[in-house]
């Protein structure tokens, strides 16, 4: 096979991405470039890579197997470039994925563990929904993912091999509330008087669903303002702005103004919190990072 760099990344960042548009923007081309790339990976392996579908686009199995090679590869390559380059690794980096609310309640104090028992690891973090890390993690885009997951909590896609996955706590969802108006000095609300709330929800796409209002809300939501900021979303309840669903771990780091309610007249809904990585033996500074998220989570 002829295949260059330039289309191993692309491959990786179609993979990470889930569609052509987005894979464009992040890499900095145009969508029409990414496409003749994807078809030139297809022609020179001789088999389909990818798979297009109404959510986006999926790598094959044959294209599942190129990726495993092309992170290899481009490894080796920035690995080779530093050594032309003369320069040396003073530290041991690992690139971290974490859910929305994770950064709040997780992130600070793992770093700052970290930062007393292994201050030769360098962190790098960025955010994300659990399907978008996800799709990082098979693209090789980041080391290690913070995930969250509702019950049955089956295996996290059905890409093989699977992740190998651990379990860092369980929480509960409560509703985040203005410490004001019709739910003032309260701790729990019957999930009847939720029903027509106004809610502040994140935007949902065809792959990633809805969140913010409570799950198993009877009819249709009453959704006023829709944001994925964390920051956005809870200093809108403080305002007196709406009502949205919080893990309870957050309760630490909310606004003033805002007040935690736990929801009566329905199941309680727990979100396990995971730690995921690619199979295989990890790095030491991956089982370090790993240590400092499930030991202060």
């Amino acid at each position: 096979m002829d295949i260059s760099s330039t289309g191993l990344r692309v491959l990786r960042q179609i993979a990470e991405s889930g569609s052509f548009t987005a894979a464009a923007t992040r890499l900095g081309y145009t969508q029409s470039a990414v496409s003749r790339q994807a078809a030139s990976l297809e022609r020179s392996a001789g088999t389909a890579l990818f798979e297009r579908r109404p959510d986006g686009v999926r790598l094959t199995p044959a294209g599942l197997t190129l990726l495993c090679h092309a992170r290899t590869i481009l490894d080796c390559l920035t690995a080779a470039e530093r050594d032309l380059t003369g320069t040396v690794a003073r530290t041991e980096p690992v690139r971290l994925g974490l859910f929305l609310s994770a950064g709040a309640a997780i992130l600070p104090p793992a770093l700052a563990r970290l930062a007393a028992t292994d201050p030769q690891i360098t962190v790098t973090t960025t955010e994300g929904t659990t399907p978008t890390l996800i799709r990082a993690l098979r693209a090789g885009s980041i080391d290690l993912a913070v995930l969250t997951s509702r019950p049955p909590h089956r295996p996290l896609d059905g890409e093989s091999p699977r992740l190998h996955v651990e379990t860092v706590v369980d929480t509960e969802l409560v509703v985040a509330a203005p410490s004001t108006g019709e739910f003032a000095g309260r701790t729990a609300a019957h999930v009847d008087e939720l029903v027509d709330a106004p809610w502040i929800a994140t935007p949902a796409s065809n792959s990633e669903p809805l969140l913010g209002v409570w799950p198993g809300l009877p009819g249709r939501p009453h959704i006023v303002h829709r944001a994925r900021d964390w920051l956005t979303k809870l200093q809108l309840v403080a305002g007196g702005f709406g009502v949205t669903t919080v893990p309870s771990r957050l309760s630490p780091v909310l606004p003033p103004g805002v007040s935690l309610l736990h929801v009566e007249g329905a199941p309680p809904e727990i979100r396990r919190v995971l730690v995921a990585r690619l199979p295989g033996r990890p790095t030491p500074a991956i089982t370090a990072v790993t240590r400092a998220i499930t030991s202060t989570a």
